[in-house]
């Protein structure tokens, strides 16, 4: 717990010094594309390791912790990923000139991906689990809700209801996924504010894999769940500071890539684990 308040407290503090500091563009090297590439390549390498030691002990939800340290740590690096994927929903939000297309378009992509996420765990968790992408679909719903022009207490009443559908679904990220992709939107002019509604979920979900203690190794736990704050400030220092809120070379090729690469890399996975079941 000490270490993570103090990271929180540096993160917090680098921030603030970069912000007041008026950060020259030379360090903004990360345009979209990049940032979307930098998330994919460790989710897909982390996502393997995790996910095929999982398959292989289809009756230990806690199988992670048996990985061998190296491999253990390498596996958290995928965590990279979903709040870069927040980051960009609330971002998307902003930038898109169609939400209502936007909407359809992340949920297509959530029934597309969710026979390829059956493959992998519906021998795990039954049919009753859905993917990250339908957490993305509620999370700008929640925006959409907090945008519109309807009282406050309806406004309030839609978001709760579409983080309950998260949690209703099973989808990844449940209920923290929509509240980072709010947050994230909400505070967008308020830094210091955004960091801090960041850092305490960030905390919070951390903190949730001490109920994990006494049925893995203790040493791991901690390790893996310090890798998880590294790699979640790590995200959003490139999100805040390296991120220079351009569109890359091919933002045509780039969009479509990435809603085809998340379906698709569930099969890589699932063909990796069938070569390795037959060497």
């Amino acid at each position: 717990i000490f270490v993570i308040i103090f990271s929180v407290n540096v993160f917090e503090f680098i921030e603030r010094s970069l912000i007041m500091k008026r950060i020259n563009s030379n360090i903004k090297v990360l345009n979209r594309d990049m940032m979307k590439y930098l998330a994919y390549i460790p989710m897909l390498i982390g996502h393997t390791i995790a996910w095929i030691n999982l398959m292989n002990h289809p009756e230990n939800e806690l199988a992670l912790y048996e990985l061998p340290i190296l491999l253990l740590l390498i596996s958290g690096l995928s965590l990279f990923c979903p709040p870069v994927m927040f980051f960009f929903i609330a971002d998307g939000y902003k930038y898109t000139r169609d939400r209502k297309k936007y909407a359809l378009r992340l949920l297509l992509f959530a029934c597309i991906s969710q026979p390829f996420h059956w493959l992998l765990f519906q021998p795990i968790y039954g049919w009753w689990t859905f993917n990250v992408i339908f957490t993305l679909f509620f999370g700008l719903l929640s925006i959409i809700a907090w945008e519109s022009k309807l009282k406050l207490w309806q406004r309030i009443l839609l978001i709760i209801l579409c983080d309950a559908a998260t949690v209703l679904l099973s989808s990844d990220w449940m209920l923290f996924g929509v509240l980072f992709i709010l947050f994230l939107h909400i505070l967008r002019d308020r830094p210091k504010a955004r960091f801090i509604a960041y850092s305490l979920l960030i905390f919070i979900h951390t903190s949730m894999n001490l109920f994990s203690l006494g049925s893995v190794p203790a040493f791991k736990l901690i390790l893996y769940m310090f890798v998880m704050l590294a790699v979640f400030m790590a995200a959003y220092l490139c999100m805040t500071v390296f991120y220079n809120g351009k569109k890359g070379k091919h933002p045509g090729f780039a969009k479509w890539f990435f809603y085809i690469f998340y379906p698709l890399h569930y099969l890589i996975i699932f063909i990796v684990k069938i070569a390795l079941d037959r060497l």
